[in-house]
């Protein structure tokens, strides 16, 4: 079988091809998130504990899962949106400079992802593109300009629901983040890591009768210039559609 570019990260992110790590080799870590950019205005999100929420069955949950591809005109409140970014990155406990616990999994607690949103129809919110402050659970306009859907829709390849969508969850990865501990092999764990996140937006979905679907097909180098990303230093690395469910499904 002829071999690809595939097999070969595969084989050569093997333990046995690792070199010392940055950490390993005594190298200050890099900073648990990004910094916010001072000159841009942020906005407050309600605790996401203020949500009412009714009991739920998880084993129900999981059986409903489904990717849902079009959405009511129903807009998201900012207390649901506040609530589906927690359960995606949201923080529980930060030790000092080092470490942050998550609602989600991640090699080694390195959480090398960042949130970027794609707003469309959220209540008390401008249509634009926003970043997700985990620490003081924030979101910081990047970006009100318009059709900001139509464009990453483009970058999708053509895929309209991320117009109609309410918000999309554009999930960036900074790869030093997770190679400084694990050199290689930490480009695996980035995959994984969203993995974990996406599955929890679309459980958290189901519990506010929204629905999901992710979106592994866009155009990388056109995803990052939307972004400003250099695409190797940080990339674009899963998208997920979020948007209330029609009447009757």
């Amino acid at each position: 079988m002829k071999k690809g570019i595939g097999r070969e990260f595969v084989e050569k992110t093997k333990h046995k091809y690792l070199e010392l790590s940055d950490q390993q080799k005594g190298l200050t870590q890099p900073p648990l998130i990004w910094p916010r950019q001072q000159v841009n205005p942020t906005i407050s999100l309600p605790h996401p504990g203020n949500l009412p929420m009714s009991p739920v069955d998880l084993r129900n949950l999981i059986v409903q899962r489904a990717s849902l591809r079009e959405y009511s005109d129903k807009p998201l409140t900012l207390a649901e949106l506040s609530y589906l970014l927690w359960c995606t990155q949201g923080i529980k406990l930060i030790y000092g400079h080092q470490v942050t616990l998550r609602t989600v999994p991640s090699a080694g607690a390195r959480h090398a992802l960042e949130t970027v949103l794609l707003i469309n129809r959220v209540e008390d919110l401008e249509p634009g593109v926003y970043r997700y402050l985990p620490v003081e659970h924030e979101l910081e306009v990047i970006s009100t300009q318009p059709d900001l859907g139509g464009r990453f829709a483009t970058a999708c390849f053509g895929q309209t629901m991320l117009m109609h969508c309410a918000t999309a969850f554009i999930w960036v990865a900074v790869s030093y983040r997770m190679t400084w501990r694990y050199g290689e092999r930490g480009y695996r764990y980035l995959y994984l890591d969203a993995g974990h996140v996406c599955q929890n937006l679309y459980l958290a979905s189901e519990t506010i009768d929204s629905g999901t679907c992710a979106v592994g097909a866009f155009d990388d180098d056109g995803m990052n210039a939307l972004l400003g990303l250099d695409g190797s230093e940080s990339f674009v690395i899963y998208l997920a559609t979020v948007g209330k469910k029609p009447p009757g499904s």
